[in-house]
């Protein structure tokens, strides 16, 4: 008789871009203007160390406001992964959403399922990678990013704040840092 082997369940990491991944610094789409937040890195690496596959999931609002292209966005988005693997940190998948109700650019003018605070791009995520909600956490810098992990099920989601002091009251995270390193080291600290 063989044993009964079960699969572990795939869990996730979902990670906002602007303000989690990177510093907001207002509708990011050129290389040059591209820097890690503090401690990004380092927190990517902590998860991917403990497990967890790693998926952006990222409103793109310039697009759908002609701020920059879908093309540009490709470019910024390719020399993240190339600077993120230099650092030994591998993403999962990177998911956008470029619409917005009123946009200025007719083709992204849409209400659709993926901006958060929809689930969309999680929930796509998820299907496409197989990944367990259940077993997954969000990282995001808006109530807007924690919504969206509500809306999809995701276990616990975390907020991250640069002055972690002046989060409003009635934000539904589970907790709030001052950056994605932070997050990973209270969930895996090191003994």
């Amino acid at each position: 008789m063989s044993a009964n082997k079960t699969t572990p369940p795939v869990k996730a990491v979902f990670l906002d871009r602007d303000g989690v991944v990177n510093v907001d610094h207002g509708y990011v789409s050129r290389p040059a203007d591209f820097f890690f937040a503090h401690g990004a890195v380092e927190g990517m690496r902590l998860f991917q160390n403990a497990g967890y596959q790693l998926i952006v999931i990222t409103n793109q609002s310039g697009i759908a406001r002609g701020f920059f292209t879908e093309q540009e966005y490709k470019v910024l988005t390719a020399h993240m992964q190339d600077e993120l693997a230099r650092a030994g940190v591998h993403l999962r998948g990177i998911f956008h959403c470029p619409h917005l109700p009123d946009a200025v650019v007719n083709d992204y003018r849409k209400d659709c399922d993926c901006r958060k605070p929809s689930p969309g791009m999680i929930l796509r995520a998820a299907q496409e990678h197989g990944l367990d909600l259940s077993q997954s956490i969000l990282v995001g810098d808006k109530d807007s990013d924690i919504a969206a992990g509500r809306a999809a099920g995701v276990r616990t989601c975390y907020l991250v704040a640069v002055d972690p002091t002046v989060v409003p009251r009635e934000s539904d995270a589970d907790g709030v840092f001052s950056s994605l390193q932070a997050v990973a080291s209270h969930l895996f600290p090191i003994v």
